[in-house]
């Protein structure tokens, strides 16, 4: 039954990008650095409208109002779902369900920083990038949340300007919410270094 997290490859013309997306209950919500997704499908009785299963991986094909002459294919493959964490739990006050835009950035004079997309739903935390997906639990009530990361990458990043370098990376957070976003301030253990940062999230979508 298609549903869940998936990284996804996607193809217009030439032009080719990464992005992460979770699909459940007729609803796509996900992203890049650059774009947000945010969709509807169709399940046909097991059979998707202009998709189809390829072993473990669902293919699509369609057109864009904008470029009717190019072809759009994106490729949506499953992350495990062994690898999701058990979801945290969240209280009165506590951070609103929903997909939001996430901007990081290093800190102790180290140069660099992240963009990309977080689905935040009930205690789990799915999200990601171009190169990276994101699995994550937290806890949040009255104004506050907190909870961990695991950073991995799915798709090598171009050039050398990877804040984490293709580490799997473990990150503990904590920080302030309320209804439109959230910021947190987090240390990460990348290989052998110890990365501290901050973070905030903007609320886009209601889940």
């Amino acid at each position: 039954m298609f549903g869940g997290f998936y990284t996804v490859k996607f193809q217009l013309g030439q032009a080719v990008g990464h992005s992460v997306m979770h699909a459940g209950a007729g609803k796509m919500l996900g992203g890049n650095s650059a774009f947000a997704h945010i969709g509807t499908y169709e399940d046909l009785g097991g059979e998707l409208a202009r998709g189809k299963l390829d072993g473990a991986r669902y293919r699509f094909e369609g057109r864009l109002n904008e470029v009717p002459d190019a072809l759009f294919q994106s490729v949506m493959t499953p992350v495990e779902e062994q690898s999701i964490p058990i979801a945290g739990g969240v209280g009165e006050g506590g951070i609103v369900n929903g997909l939001y835009s996430i901007h990081l950035r290093m800190l102790d004079g180290v140069e660099g920083g992240l963009t990309g997309v977080m689905l935040l739903n009930d205690g789990r935390i799915l999200g990601g990038d171009a190169s990276s997906y994101y699995l994550g639990t937290y806890t949040s009530e009255n104004g506050r949340w907190k909870g961990q990361i695991l950073n991995q990458e799915h798709t090598p990043a171009k050039g050398n300007n990877s804040v984490f370098g293709g580490h799997e990376v473990g990150i503990g957070f904590s920080g302030s919410c309320e209804e439109e976003g959230a910021l947190l301030e987090a240390t990460a253990l990348a290989g052998k270094r110890s990365l501290r940062l901050t973070a905030v999230l903007k609320l886009m979508r209601r889940a």
